[in-house]
């Protein structure tokens, strides 16, 4: 069986891989540009980058299975960053405020034969409208830190989400759905969702 390997550094995505009974025999961030394309859609851009993160990393792993996410918070069609900067976070939550967006969480498993599986999962939430004070509250909390879109919804920002359609793992950055699909078309989880021994 060939061994899981986790292309990305996100405690919350060993923990939600950890749900489905399996736990990574390497986590291996992948380093790659993530600079979106002119003109590319929201959707496209999470399926392009989790993609690219699970081929990259594949490479350093002959035999191994890679496991490449990409959760992306969009406002239209405008592909709200990884918040590092507290200015930039203001803004995205005042956009975000009052109004219904979207989460695209993409994923892509290629297998120790080197075949690649891909599925994108896009769910619709809801905020609702947030005072100034609090969103100045929440940023001196620092939760937003890089976060995309400046929330997470494990976090308090949940007590702001009025609706949310779609798939609550994949708003926090893997949806198990389609990654279990992915691991039991690849051998790696049985029919049943039950682990294989990795």
């Amino acid at each position: 069986m060939s061994p899981l390997v986790l292309a990305s550094g996100s405690p919350r995505r060993a923990e939600l891989i950890g749900r489905l009974g399996l736990k990574p025999a390497i986590i291996d961030p992948a380093d790659i540009d993530e600079t979106p394309l002119r003109g590319e859609s929201p959707a496209h851009y999470a399926a392009r980058v989790a993609a690219d993160k699970a081929a990259l990393v594949a490479l350093r792993h002959p035999g191994a299975a890679v496991l490449g996410a990409d959760t992306v918070v969009a406002a239209g069609r405008r592909i709200l960053p990884k918040t590092d900067d507290i200015d930039e976070a203001r803004v995205c939550l005042r956009l975000l405020s009052g109004r219904r967006h979207r989460v695209h969480s993409a994923v892509t498993l290629i297998d120790g034969g080197g075949v690649a599986r891909h599925r994108l999962s896009t769910s619709i939430v809801s905020f609702k409208r947030l005072t100034d004070q609090e969103i100045e509250a929440y940023l001196a909390a620092g939760d937003w830190r890089g976060k995309a879109g400046a929330y997470a919804i494990q976090g308090y920002a949940e007590s702001w989400v009025r609706m949310l359609s779609g798939s609550h793992s994949g708003v926090m950055g893997l949806p198990l759905f389609e990654t279990r699909a992915l691991l039991v078309a690849a051998g790696l989880l049985t029919a049943s969702g039950m682990a294989h021994d990795l």
